[in-house]
């Protein structure tokens, strides 16, 4: 009875318009209020205990490191690097892109952010160079999600703080995924270049290669202090994000000089407006999965699945469905701290890993970006190229398709994800 209410009663604030984070706050307290023994009092002793996370103190960190990257000129000198590597190659403008979105990815944490740093300069560069415009903006919206899958990434973040695990075997368990799709997208870009007969740049002399690396190198050198930092021990994925952060305002300082210490204030205005508004939905969402807990609702739900006799691999499947569904309508963050409680128990009882399941909630909230009605990432391309939004959604429904034959494959396939940790020994 609990359990209906209170999905019920979120529904329906959510379809008369509530916002996503005032709709779960809501949903919470009134169910505590009318069906739980729990005082209200609980309630903003949760809420507080949010701001307390020691984990969820990357993602302004995080946030603010993308601020810095984003104003700064890191992505046309990303752009430039990947030009230079693989621009000859037929339809190079466009598997340049998908390569910059990686290495912005790396760099940034954020898939919006990616979008519209990448977006706005690549999308035109193809454009000139007689690309269409739906073509470019299709690879760019479906590129930019890699920002949640390579590490370091704010969404793994939050399924680390809402189950427990470790951070540092997440961003390691996203990386051969990321890299795979991104190749899966630059191979097909490639194949679907070659019957369109798309222009290629040309080839960059080893002089042009060398001088855009080194241009690039800076931007390149935060992956490796955030990952091998992480890795060696030298600092936790908090102290990476803390000191991605630092780095990231002094290359766009002080090596780039691409922004000004009068810019400063504006940076750290917009990075802040924007963790206040993750950081609120965060908040709300944990208030929900903290009411799912004290009712007991992902045990009772854990019981009757395992009475349901299902397999892990049929509880994936059922896993996938709910995830692409939520995913169409909300924001990932929500999603991760809503179904995480519910979900966890459940697959640990069918042996399945929890790192693995992290993966998988992480691929499905990449394709919740771009699938209507509320894809974030279509709503960045749309204001970054002055498309219409429908057009949009026609533009990267094809390359959608990649992603979800990708999502079978990770789903079904746990050795991609569990690899790399377990072979660095991430126990």
């Amino acid at each position: 009875m609990t359990i209906l209410f209170l999905f019920i009663l979120l529904f329906a604030l959510m379809l008369i318009g509530v916002p996503i984070a005032a709709s779960l706050g809501l949903a919470g307290s009134i169910t505590i209020m009318l069906f739980s023994p729990d005082s209200v009092r609980s309630l903003a002793i949760k809420l507080f205990e949010t701001s307390e996370h020691y984990t969820l103190l990357a993602i302004p960190f995080f946030l603010l490191s993308g601020a810095f990257m984003t104003t700064g000129g890191v992505a046309q000198r990303l752009i430039d690097f990947a030009n230079a590597c693989v621009g000859h190659i037929r339809g190079g403008l466009a598997i340049s892109a998908v390569m910059a979105c990686m290495l912005f990815a790396a760099l940034s944490g954020s898939s919006p952010a990616t979008v519209a740093a990448v977006g706005s300069i690549a999308i035109a560069g193809m454009v000139r160079s007689g690309y269409p415009q739906a073509f470019g903006a299709g690879i760019v919206c479906n590129a930019g999600t890699l920002g949640i899958l390579i590490p370091p990434s704010i969404v793994m973040v939050v399924y680390a703080a809402a189950t427990e695990q470790s951070v540092g075997k997440l961003f390691m368990a996203g990386v051969v995924p990321g890299l795979m799709l991104g190749v899966a997208l630059m191979v097909a870009i490639y194949i679907v270049a070659r019957k369109m007969n798309l222009p290629s740049l040309p080839r960059a002399s080893l002089g042009e290669l060398l001088r855009t690396a080194r241009k690039a190198v800076w931007g390149l050198l935060l992956m490796v202090i955030i990952l091998g930092g992480i890795y060696s021990g030298m600092f936790t994925p908090t102290e990476a994000a803390a000191v991605a952060a630092v780095y990231a305002g002094f290359v766009a300082l002080f090596v780039y000089k691409d922004m000004s210490v009068r810019e400063c204030p504006k940076v750290l205005l917009e990075s802040g407006k924007l963790t206040i508004m993750l950081m609120f939905i965060i908040a709300n969402a944990m208030l929900f999965a903290h009411v799912l807990t004290t009712e007991q609702i992902p045990q009772t739900i854990t019981a009757l699945v395992i009475e349901m006799g299902l397999q892990p691999w049929q509880f994936l499947l059922v896993v996938n469905i709910v995830l692409l569904v939520a995913g169409a309508f909300m924001e990932p963050s929500a999603i991760i701290l809503i179904l995480a409680p519910i979900l966890f128990p459940i697959a640990v009882q069918l042996g399945i890993d929890p790192i693995h399941l992290g993966i998988i909630m992480v691929v499905n909230m990449e394709i919740g970006l771009i699938t209507p009605p509320v894809g974030l990432n279509l709503f960045v391309t749309s204001a970054v190229t002055g498309m219409p939004l429908t057009a949009v959604i026609k533009a990267a429904w094809p390359w959608l398709m990649l992603l979800l034959g990708f999502l079978v494959v990770i789903t079904y396939v746990p050795a991609i994800s569990l690899a790399l940790p377990n072979w660095l020994g991430m126990s």
